[in-house]
Formats: structure tokens, C-alpha cells, sequence
């Protein structure tokens, strides 16, 4: 059986932008692209309704390249359950409530059950200072917090 992985919507974002003249951006654009193409086949992949939001904002052309990338891709919902841990997550004060929908991305895919979380949010999905936080969060709520990370550390061997 294939691990799960939820993509957060900053993977399909570097996936499919121009490339960026800002090296770490740029770099995070191709591990992305290498991941994508050589990986993610490993994975059983899921997004969200909020994943299919996110993307579709913006520049049309740009939203139409994410939406067909995610084309196929099983949908999560947002249920009762996501909204009440997201509710935590901000209440504990782990995640601001102006990026509320940070805390809600990593909320559906605790609550679906996710192997793993991908994303290129350093701020305040894959930080190491809030971690251990969340996860506690995660344990009070009864739910495992999945692995959260960046495609470069899905590579494998």
C-alpha cells in the first residue's frame, strides 16, 4: 500500500510557475519539478477543497496550469472535524488567525489520515518551532499529526 501524501497548495504553485530570479525560490521550483516527475508516483496523492480554491485565485493562465496539474487528483473535504482542530491550532495561538487557512490545510490532512503533508509554507506549516506544538495539539484532539515536509524530503534514497 502506497503512503499517503496531501499536497498544500504552494507544490502545485512552484510546480507550475515561471521560474524565479530568487535562487532559493528557483531551487525550490526545480526540487519540486524533480519530485513531481521522478516520486510522486510512490504516493497516493489527495488535495482539498481548499487546495482547488487556492489555485484557482490569481492570474487565469497561471490557475488554469495549477487546476490541470491537480487534474484527477482525489479530493478531501473540509469537514466538521478539520474545522474544529484548525479551530485549535489558532486558539492555542500555533498559527495566526489571518492564515487561518494554514491551520486548516494541516487540519484535513491530520483528520483524513494523511501519511504525510507537503509544502514550501516554512512559516507556519512546516516549521520546526511549532511542530511539536501542533502535534500535541493533534494527540489532544486524538488524531496523529502526519509527517509534514517538503518534496525534498519525499525523494527517497
Amino acid at each position: 500500500m502506497k503512503r499517503r501524501v496531501y499536497l498544500e497548495t504552494t507544490i502545485v504553485s512552484y510546480l507550475t510557475a515561471r521560474a524565479s530570479s530568487n535562487l532559493v525560490i528557483a531551487a525550490h521550483q526545480e526540487l519540486t519539478i524533480e519530485w513531481w516527475a521522478e516520486h510522486r508516483k510512490r504516493f497516493d496523492l489527495f488535495v482539498s477543497e481548499l487546495v482547488l480554491l487556492e489555485a484557482s485565485k490569481g492570474d487565469e493562465t497561471a490557475a488554469e496550469k495549477r487546476l490541470a496539474k491537480l487534474s484527477g487528483i482525489p479530493i478531501l473535504a473540509i469537514e466538521h472535524a478539520a474545522r474544529d482542530l484548525a479551530r485549535s491550532f489558532v486558539v492555542r495561538n500555533l498559527i495566526p488567525a489571518k492564515v487561518v487557512e494554514d491551520a486548516i490545510h494541516i487540519a484535513i490532512a491530520t483528520t483524513q489520515g494523511m501519511d504525510f503533508l507537503i509544502t514550501w509554507n516554512c512559516k507556519h506549516i512546516a516549521n520546526a518551532e511549532i511542530r511539536e506544538r501542533l502535534e500535541a495539539a493533534c494527540l489532544d484532539a486524538g488524531y496523529r499529526m502526519p509527517v509534514i515536509c517538503t518534496p525534498e524530503e519525499l525523494m527517497g534514497d
